[in-house]
């Protein structure tokens, strides 16, 4: 089940809310400009599926945000707990970043924990399968695989070069609870 928790950004042990229900969670984040909504999944599309299989399997979804935001790559990234490359992976997105584009991701299965901090709170969002974020250009964030990740995602992307990311130097991602074992703790 897809969560928020929602805390002060100088009170990472204590979350001011609380939030599980999909549409109660669509509501507060698009309070801050971020999309969340939800796509029915296919049962046929798991661990082991070819980045190809599961493009074809939600054609109709990404030609519907295409004709939206003109992407110039779709790619499918795919993790799984003996990825030998986990650990620098997970690495890669755990400090507090930007994107000077909407950082789009449809999670197809598995899940992940995606922080974001703007006007002086940290949302804590964990994505779970069907779930797609879209989270604005120049917020702030920072994403969080676990130790042993397992997902598929759909990444969208409106530069060509893919997945850049301007790093603001601070200390706050370190402060806030890290994913672990599929649980944010």
């Amino acid at each position: 089940m897809s969560r928020l928790r929602i805390f002060s950004d100088d009170q990472p042990d204590a979350p001011l809310q609380v939030l599980e229900d999909h549409a109660a969670i669509a509501e507060a984040l698009s309070d801050i400009g971020v999309h969340l909504e939800q796509w029915e999944t296919k049962d046929s599309i798991g661990e082991g599926a070819s980045p190809d299989d599961v493009l074809a399997a939600y054609q109709p979804e990404i030609d519907r945000l295409n004709a939206k935001h003109g992407f110039q790559s779709i790619d499918v990234v795919s993790i799984t707990p003996d990825h030998p490359q986990r650990e620098a992976m997970r690495a890669k997105f755990l400090d507090e970043h930007f994107h000077i584009e909407d950082e789009i991701r449809f999670f197809v299965g598995g899940s992940g924990l995606f922080s974001l901090h703007t006007g002086g709170k940290v949302y804590e969002v964990l994505c779970e399968r069907g779930d797609l974020i879209s989270v604005p250009d120049r917020m702030t964030h920072w994403f969080d695989m676990g130790p042993e990740p397992s997902f598929i995602a759909i990444r969208f992307f409106t530069v060509p070069d893919g997945w850049v990311g301007e790093f603001t130097g601070t200390d706050i991602a370190a402060r806030f609870p890290r994913y672990e074992a599929g649980q944010a703790i």
